[in-house]
């Protein structure tokens, strides 16, 4: 009895989960990951978009949740219709099918190094194993989440504390004009003076958009002008400042100033959605393969069988030569085998390109593609009625398919970029505090010891303005940021219909390929039919004749596409299940395979 396979939200182990709690955690995933980005409450506006994607979800979801019950394929069997006799069956099934070949064998001759061709025994579940570990499509999709990781510590970095120093010495020899008054003479013409100039200090960006600074000067000058005395000489000028600058209207907030490290952060989650998304490609494309595999295999088979046939019936005309087959009737079966073989040698090249695809997705140390040995599928596809709800395929697919992730990080950050838009609509209005403390000595040390008396201190409050005229660079902005924020939008409506439609297109191909392979196998069995009552004529009348040729030669072929007909709607009904998986973003939970992110540190090693 065929066991019954449920497509659900699980992998091949079933995963049962409340369906009303499935919903609620679908159709609110917009609005989760929305929140979550911003790590905030929506503002003004923002209301009106969360419910547009809730509701393009909503949408998506109606018809299919008035029929949340799940269904099982069904078939037809028209098999009793062909009134095939019991004592037959075990010799219609030895002609042809499934059970009529040794999977083992494998009809190459040779390799590309003129060596007689080797096999590799593998089975699926190694296959998938390979690919997730070891593909490079992965490999490269690994080290994005690390990249980005780095991007976030890059954007945080700008609110680290920094340190500043500058330092310049001078020597003035320079002459100047002197002063006089009532014709009498005073000062000197010329300006001699060394000097050395030292700042240094700390700053820090801060995340209301503003920017702190602690800032020492100290200016020693050593005067040597003649005919002047200064006092003291020689002087160490020494200030601290205290500065505060805080942007008021334009570059306020902490929306504003850390924009970046949001957008990078985003960018962090976009690229473990892109790991994720390619994983779930070259896992479902692997499985795809395999199943390829199989089918050539099977057709390899069937066509070197065929051949075969072909080859004993040309063998037995050439014996009756010189009773009743006459040189036209052996050139045209000739003819016959010679296109069979041709066929023989196409199914070759096509399991060898196979093999050597298969491989390069599974990218396994011990199985290069450079080797010349063979895959051989190790296991069957299996012919299994399976269990499904297009509800329940809709909503996982939403919930968990990477590309929704990424078009919802791809409207928060528009959101993001139209705030820093609206913002920059804003005058400029600059607030800058200021305290300085000085001192005024004839050493440094003297200098350092009297500055916190506060005898000289002076203080600052500055305001700046500015604003374009017209504004229209900014206004231009803002209005491409709300135009982009449109255009995520719709992208997020586009992905969810493309996962609906993906979804509904994996589940039809499901069914129908489910059908065809009863039809296909009625089909096998009335070719095998046809060929052994022929083959009992035929032994009976021992007559060969160009119209019984060409019957006998029809028949077998007839029958070899019969085959491949049943063949390929078993492999394309495991393939057209891979797709259900990969459309519904669960082929990691089939396969039991963890999706983990790795960190920096373990990518550096």
């Amino acid at each position: 009895m065929a066991q019954l396979i449920r497509l659900t939200t699980s992998s091949r182990p079933t995963l049962a989960s409340p369906r009303s709690a499935a919903i609620a955690a679908t159709v609110g995933l917009a609005c989760t990951l929305l929140v979550g980005c911003q790590s905030q409450e929506f503002h003004a506006g923002e209301q009106t978009l969360k419910d547009a994607v809730i509701a393009s979800t909503k949408r998506e979801l109606a018809e299919s949740q008035r029929f949340p019950a799940p269904r099982t394929t069904t078939r037809e069997d028209r098999t009793p219709e062909l009134n095939i006799k019991p004592e037959f069956q075990t010799e219609l099934n030895k002609m042809a099918g499934p059970e009529a070949y040794d999977a083992s064998k494998f009809p190459m001759t040779e390799d590309l190094n003129g060596q007689p061709a080797t096999t590799v025994l593998v089975s699926l579940e190694k296959v998938i194993r390979a690919t997730a570990e070891n593909n490079l499509a992965v490999q490269f999709a690994r080290i994005g989440p690390a990249i980005s990781q780095a991007q976030i510590v890059a954007a945080e970095a700008a609110f680290d504390w920094t340190i500043f120093a500058s330092s310049s010495y001078s020597m003035t020899d320079a002459p100047q004009v002197a002063s006089s008054t009532s014709g009498f003479s005073f000062g000197s013409s010329i300006n001699r003076q060394n000097s050395l100039g030292t700042q240094v200090g700390v700053r820090r960006n801060l995340i209301t958009g503003g920017r702190f600074t602690l800032q020492q000067d100290l200016s020693y000058t050593d005067n040597k002008t003649p005919d002047l005395t200064v006092r003291p000489d020689p002087s160490s000028a020494l200030a601290f400042t205290a500065q505060f600058d805080q942007p008021l209207l334009k570059g306020f907030g902490s929306e504003v100033a850390t924009a970046e490290i949001k957008l990078a952060r985003n960018a962090e989650r976009n690229a473990i959605a892109n790991l994720k998304r390619d994983l779930l490609r070259q896992v479902t494309d692997a499985e795809k393969t395999y199943w390829q595999l199989v089918q050539t295999h099977r057709d390899l088979l069937i066509l070197q069988r065929l051949l075969e046939r072909g080859v004993e019936v040309r063998d037995q005309l050439k014996a009756r030569q010189a009773l009743d087959a006459t040189p036209a009737v052996i050139a045209e079966a000739t003819a016959r085998v010679e296109s069979r073989r041709a066929d023989v040698l196409r199914a070759q090249t096509a399991l060898r390109q196979l093999s050597d695809r298969l491989k390069s997705l599974m990218n396994d140390p011990e199985l290069v593609i450079g080797s010349e040995a063979m895959l051989v599928p190790a296991d069957d596809a299996p012919d299994q009625p399976i269990a499904f709800s297009l509800f329940e395929g809709i909503m996982a697919g939403i919930a968990q398919r990477p590309e929704v992730t990424q078009s919802i990080l791809s409207i928060d950050d528009q959101s993001i970029r139209q705030q820093v838009a609206m913002n920059a609509r804003l005058p400029q209005l600059d607030l800058r505090l200021q305290a300085k403390y000085n001192a005024l000595e004839s050493s440094p040390a003297n200098s350092y010891s009297n500055i916190m008396n506060g005898q000289f201190i002076d203080y600052l409050v500055g305001l700046v303005f500015e604003r374009p005229i017209g504004n229209r660079k900014a206004e231009a902005d803002l209005r491409r940021a709300k135009l982009q924020r449109m255009q995520a939008v719709i992208a997020y409506r586009n992905t969810v219909q493309t996962v609906v439609k993906d979804v509904k297109d994996s589940l039809d191909r499901i069914q129908l390929n489910y059908r065809l392979i009863s039809q296909t196998k009625t089909g096998r069995l009335a070719a095998s039919e046809a060929l052994r009552t022929f083959l009992v004529e035929k032994n009976l009348t021992k007559g060969y004749t160009v119209d019984r040729l060409n019957t006998e030669f029809s028949r077998q072929e007839s029958l070899a596409s019969a085959e491949r007909a049943e063949n390929q709607a078993l492999a394309e009904y495991n393939q057209s299940i891979a797709d259900f998986y990969l459309a519904t973003g669960q082929s990691l939970e089939r396969n039991n395979i963890k999706f983990t992110v790795p960190d920096s540190p373990s990518i550096d090693r």
